[in-house]
């Protein structure tokens, strides 16, 4: 071996912990070109005799394999190829075949126009064949008889040239001209003056003839190409009657060039591109009467098309430079998100094949963090959760967090930090757009040491509170004796922090004590349903008219809608009733309590087994209780129910005659008793409003509660996009109707009779 690349082999650099270790090469020009050759000799450093096989990468696409069969022997792969940020990684994949090392790694810059094939979109792998008689695998060749390889300084990008196998047939020039072979004006090769001094040529014959083949490392098949770079230049003075041609031909099939002639002391490089696996062929055969043909050198590429889409390079420079400053001991290797198998722990991303990843979550609960929570938090600026709960960050909280417009979930409970929440923050939250941490004791301040307590529930006790900026909230804290654990309040957590929808109510945010569960959400200055129905009731408010109840269900099934479709994923509520439904000071509802929430399996989109059933006795799904299938159906019957006590103002299970009734069999029982539907209708809605609203329109909302609530065949209950859609059509009307815009005749139509009534009655009860 050469001394200029024999002392780099005397040591390695081994890798036996993580899957993917990389180099980051840094300070390069974004879209420039770069050269880049890894070097490896075993040697059997470790003892072992196991010479191994990784994979090697650059950035987040494939490189080759390198597959070690000779211990004493040097294997060097080269790539071209385009950066596409200010750095560049190269990185060691463990194939559980033996500790991926390396001996050394060079990199080179470029000129922008050379190896025009190396693009944005692909790069060019420097095939590797080991040749009989050839010292290393890369093929670029000169054709001296000079057995040193050329490199720098002759090459000013120190690719190493290696002599072209022996072949006994060809010889080299014996009357050279002195001088340098320039490169003509347009070149895109930059061959070196010695490499293109060094010509052989055939010996009393007219073709010369070169070969190749694929290594088995390189890992190709019928669709892999190959780009060949020939390269001529005529180096001897011929007599006035004599002249060199011949032709270029690949594979026997494919003429590069006919009748060439190459110019004197100027270089010539022509390019051909052949496909598939097995050997191939190079032949130059020169026409009748000329001297035989030459060639200078040759270089043969792989050409890699570039399919791993790349974290975008902001995010990637911002999680190095958070990996640098906390010193995280991960497998915080390479590309942050790609590929997909070597992502960082901790990390969430975005994949598209159009464009870079997007880093849109992160999660350090936990890590040991100390110190100031850096700027480059913020120039992640996809970032929707962030969690760094449980570490010692210490320092203000930044106001750089605020400005991450697609933030929704920050945590960053459990640690030192001081100060008051920055105004940016507490607005996101405020307006829906972001879930908080808070600490303990700030609950205890904006509760006034919990002096005001609003309800009570399984869940444990509500309070009303203000935020530093003195808008209202309401704070749930757990109870010790809650049948909610810490599953249950992390799913509220999480399918509040989701919902985000005009009709779910908004969660600011979350304590998460070592010893507190809390949570912080939007104040409902009108209570919850059942509370303003019982209001109602006593005379402490006014009844709620039609009109109110129409809207108050309209909202509460937009809300239960929205979480049954606007995720891959739909969620079921699982505990829809009226104390879960929340109202505003204008009687805008809400769905609220997502304790018991569940997504069904993302598989089937229809249902999921669950042995644990969760609701509210005289809510719950009857099939539901007796199959263990949640379906979204599930919530349609608890929502029937709701709109039950909506009209009747009846509790959802009551004590008729000593026996448990629940809602939906009494309204069935009480209807078709009359001569007619208005006469029916009026036997189960609410006293207090029955002699004020259109009866037909009640009517058509008790009709619709009863297919929701039936009790058999669950696929026969209508989604909740009907309920929505039929509620909406009928607030429409009564909307119209109070505006005058509907005919009297309309609002005075003659109910039908009593057996068109049981036809209705028997439809809702199947």
């Amino acid at each position: 071996m050469q001394p200029d690349v024999a002392l780099r082999y005397s040591t390695v650099r081994s890798f036996p912990n993580g899957t993917r270790n990389c180099y980051t090469l840094q300070s390069l020009t974004p879209g420039g070109k770069y050269y880049v050759r890894a070097a490896f000799g075993y040697g059997n450093y470790d003892a072992l005799g196991m010479p191994p096989t990784f994979d090697l990468y650059l950035g987040v696409n494939y490189w080759t394999t390198v597959s070690i069969i000779n211990s004493s022997t040097a294997y060097i792969f080269e790539i071209v190829a385009v950066s596409p940020a200010n750095y560049l990684q190269v990185c060691f994949v463990n194939k559980g075949l033996g500790t991926p090392f390396i001996s050394g790694l060079d990199l080179r810059s470029l000129q922008e126009n050379l190896y025009p094939y190396s693009t944005a979109t692909q790069s060019l792998v420097l095939l590797s064949f080991f040749r009989d008689t050839v010292g290393f695998g890369p093929n670029r060749y000169h054709f001296g008889t000079d057995y040193r390889h050329i490199r720098y300084p002759n090459d000013t990008y120190d690719r190493i040239w290696q002599k072209y196998e022996d072949v006994p047939t060809w010889t080299i020039l014996s009357d050279t001209i002195n001088g340098i072979v320039n490169n003509s004006p347009n070149d895109t090769y930059g061959a070196p003056s010695a490499v293109m001094r060094s010509v052989s040529t055939p010996v009393n014959a007219s073709t010369m003839d070169l070969w190749w083949s694929s290594d088995s490392s390189m890992n190709v098949d019928a669709n892999t190409k190959f780009l060949v770079v020939l390269y001529f230049a005529e180096l001897e003075t011929l007599r006035e009657d004599a002249f060199r041609e011949f032709s270029v031909i690949l594979d026997n099939n494919i003429t590069l060039v006919s009748a060439f002639r190459p110019e004197q002391m100027l270089t010539t490089v022509f390019t051909g591109i052949v496909q598939g696996t097995g050997s191939h062929a190079i032949s130059l055969v020169a026409t009748p009467n000329s001297k035989p043909p030459l060639i200078s050198a040759m270089e043969i590429y792989l050409m890699r098309p570039l399919n791993g889409s790349a974290t975008y390079a902001g995010d990637a420079i911002a999680m190095m430079t958070i990996q640098t400053n906390y010193s995280i001991k991960r497998n915080w290797e390479g590309d942050p998100c790609s590929p997909v198998a070597f992502a960082w722990d901790g990390l969430n991303c975005t994949y598209n094949t159009s464009g870079s990843s997007r880093i849109i979550a992160l999660y350090l609960s936990s890590n040991g963090l100390n110190g100031e929570i850096v700027p480059s938090f913020g120039q992640l600026a996809s970032l929707q959760h962030l969690d760094l709960s449980h570490n010692n960050l210490s320092g203000s909280i930044p106001n750089f967090l605020g400005q991450l417009t697609s933030l929704t979930f920050l945590d960053l409970s459990s640690n030192n930090l001081s100060g008051p929440i920055p105004t940016s923050l507490l607005q996101k939250s405020q307006d829906g757009s972001l879930t908080l941490s808070f600490r303990y004791e700030q609950l205890v301040l904006m509760t006034e040491n919990f002096r005001n307590k609003i309800s009570e529930g399984g869940f444990g006790s509500v309070y009303a509170g203000k935020l530093e900026d003195q808008t209202p909230v309401a704070v749930k804290i757990r109870s010790q004796d809650s049948s909610q654990g810490d599953k249950e309040f992390l799913a509220e957590i999480k399918h509040l922090a989701i919902g985000r929808h005009r009709n779910v109510v908004t969660l600011f945010g979350y304590c998460k004590d070592e010893k507190h569960l809390g949570l912080v959400y939007e104040y409902m200055a009108g209570g919850n349903l059942e509370q303003r129905l019982i209001a109602g009731s006593r005379g402490q408010e006014a009844p709620l008219t039609w009109s109110q109840r129409l809207k108050i269900a309209v909202d509460s099934a937009s809300g239960l809608h929205y979480l049954h479709s606007a995720f891959n994923t739909p969620l079921i509520h699982r505990d829809v009733k009226a104390t879960n439904i929340l109202l505003t000071e204008k009687l805008d509802a809400k769905i609220s309590d997502f304790g018991m929430a569940r997504a069904l399996t993302s598989e089937t989109r229809t249902h999921t087994v669950t042995t644990t059933l969760t609701g509210t006795e005289g809510y719950m799904d009857p099939e539901y209780l007796r199959a263990g299938e949640l379906r979204g159906k599930t919530d349609v019957y608890s929502f029937g129910i709701v709109l039950l006590v909506l009209i009747t103002n009846r509790p959802a299970c009551s004590v008729v005659d000593n026996k448990h009734t629940n809602i939906a069999d009494w309204v069935r029982a009480s209807l078709g008793h009359g001569r007619s539907r208005g006469q029916d209708v009026a036997r189960v809605i609410d006293q207090r409003i029955r002699d004020h609203c259109d009866l037909n329109s009640v009517w058509k909302v008790v009709e619709l509660a009863l297919r929701c609530a039936q009790r058999e065949e669950a696929h026969a209950r209508p989604t909740m996009t009907e309920v929505v859609a039929t509620l909406e059509a009928l607030q429409r009307e009564v909307v119209a109707s109070a505006a005058g815009t509907s005919s009297s005749s309309a609002m005075a139509e003659d109910l039908q009779p009593a057996d068109a009534v049981d036809q209705v009655q028997l439809t809702g009860a199947q």
